[in-house]
């Protein structure tokens, strides 16, 4: 698993760290969200008591927050994919190979995808580092 990180996600990780106390490897963008990866035990942790430590994290960098457990493997795609993406859903994930068919419905195809294959290539980008994953389709 290659995780890449420019200075700018360096620094959302050591201030993730000093606010809740929980060190994280790895943080990414997708629709404009930050979302960190932690452990799974330390999830709680992260979120703190009544999300104090979400809405603190997410006032300072000013930018919704989200935090996310360590996937186990490729089973685990379809949780991971469904937290990133949320509010938006989908039917279903299929795996075939080094590529994920995400099935959606129309308006949930549209958020999925962004404009101008913004998302999808957000999406593309971070199954790669986590699963191998070589491309995302969205039917």
């Amino acid at each position: 698993m290659i995780k890449v990180l420019d200075m700018q996600f360096i620094r959302y990780a050591n201030l993730f760290t000093k606010i809740t106390n929980v060190r994280t490897n790895h943080c990414f963008e997708y629709n404009h969200t930050i979302i960190f990866v932690v452990p799974k035990g330390l999830v709680k942790k992260a979120i703190g008591l009544q999300n104090r430590n979400l809405e603190k994290l997410s006032q300072i960098i000013g930018k919704k927050i989200k935090i996310v457990a360590i996937p186990l493997g490729r089973p685990d795609i379809k949780n991971f994919v469904s937290i990133i993406t949320k509010p938006v859903r989908f039917k279903s994930i299929e795996i075939q190979d080094d590529e994920v068919i995400i099935n959606a419905g129309p308006q949930s195809k549209a958020s999925l995808i962004g404009k101008e294959k913004v998302r999808l290539g957000e999406m593309e980008n971070i199954l790669k580092q986590y699963f191998d994953i070589r491309s995302v389709r969205i039917k």
